[in-house]
C-alpha cells in the first residue's frame, strides 16, 4: 500500500528527494509522515504533513534542510532533503495515519507503512 524508493549514497551537503507512492486503503485524506531508524536504533519522526497539505511537521534536527510534502492527485508523499549530514544515514519509512486529527510524532499512530528505503551519506 505504501511503496517508497529515491534512497541512496550522496556525499554530505549533497540532496535527494525520497517519493513514497500511496495505494489501496490508504486514503488521499491520510495523514502523512517519515520516520527514519538508525542501526540499533528506534524508528524516529522526520516530518509529516497533513491530509489537506496545509500543516507540516518537522523534528528539530531537520528544520529548514528538509521539506515534506504530498500530491494529492497521484498520492504520492514526498521529502526534499537538502544539505544531507552523515547523521542523516538511516532507513527512511513512510506512513500513513488513516484516522489522526493532527500530524502525530509517535509512530504507534500509524497504520500503514513502506518497506524503507536506505539513504546513505558520505562525509
Amino acid at each position: 500500500q505504501l511503496q517508497a524508493s529515491g534512497g541512496g549514497l550522496v556525499q554530505a551537503g549533497g540532496s535527494l528527494r525520497l517519493s513514497c507512492a500511496a495505494s489501496g486503503r490508504t486514503s488521499r485524506t491520510s495523514n502523512m509522515a517519515w520516520f527514519r531508524q538508525h542501526p540499533g536504533k528506534e524508528r524516529d519522526f522526520v516530518a509529516g504533513i497533513s491530509w489537506t497539505g496545509s500543516s507540516t511537521r518537522y523534528a528539530d534536527s531537520v528544520k529548514g534542510r528538509f521539506t515534506v510534502s504530498r500530491d494529492n492527485v497521484n498520492n504520492t508523499l514526498y521529502l526534499q532533503m537538502n544539505s544531507l549530514k552523515p547523521d542523516d544515514t538511516a532507513v527512511y519509512y513512510c506512513a500513513a495515519d488513516r484516522s489522526g486529527r493532527f500530524v502525530d510524532t509517535r509512530s504507534a499512530r500509524y497504520d500503514d507503512w513502506g518497506q524503507g528505503t536506505q539513504v546513505t551519506v558520505s562525509s
